[in-house]
């Protein structure tokens, strides 16, 4: 049986340095394993150039909470703003129903990027998984949020649910 061998380039010349910045220059994303395999060199190769060569270091991306743009923000004020204008006429509690919606993103693995070692961490939003929608019931007063709770997966919101969310409602108030 005859088995056949990858030919293997040089390992660190210049040329090969060289190939694996153009590859890097043209794609930040891009695997060491794609370097390797589209310039046959073994990945370990691949590393050293990348790392003490060029002197880049495969970042992922930093998980934030949020991020909304000026103008989402000025929404958000402007409703929470008409939301306590309401409350404070009536005096009374006043409830909301609302659905929420997750995203599925790509992951941070799938963002990281190779960049130099003084580049600033990049930035990923942070979504929970959910392959649902989840409905959120907000009791507020004129001065604060009174109480919020989300229904929980497969519950039907009918009156017996209701009684249990009004007895919990009076309990914080």
């Amino acid at each position: 049986m005859v088995r056949e061998v990858a030919v293997q380039k040089p390992a660190r010349t210049e040329v090969n340095i060289a190939g694996v910045a153009d590859l890097v220059k043209n794609d930040r994303r891009i695997a060491s394993r794609m370097i390797a395999e589209s310039l046959n060199f073994l990945k370990t190769v691949v590393l050293r150039i990348l790392k003490e060569d060029l002197g880049k270091i495969n970042l992922c991306a930093r998980f934030v909470s949020h991020c909304l743009t000026p103008g989402q923000r000025e929404d958000q004020v402007t409703s929470c703003q008409d939301i306590i204008a309401m409350a404070d006429a009536d005096k009374i509690i006043k409830r909301h129903e609302t659905w929420c919606f997750d995203h599925d993103p790509e992951t941070k693995r799938q963002c990281s990027e190779w960049v130099s070692e003084t580049s600033l961490r990049l930035k990923k939003l942070k979504f929970q998984r959910s392959r649902i929608k989840t409905m959120l019931i907000i009791f507020f007063g004129s001065q604060s949020v009174v109480h919020e709770e989300f229904v929980p997966e497969g519950k039907t919101v009918n009156a017996e649910f209701y009684k249990g969310v009004t007895d919990r409602l009076l309990k914080r108030i």
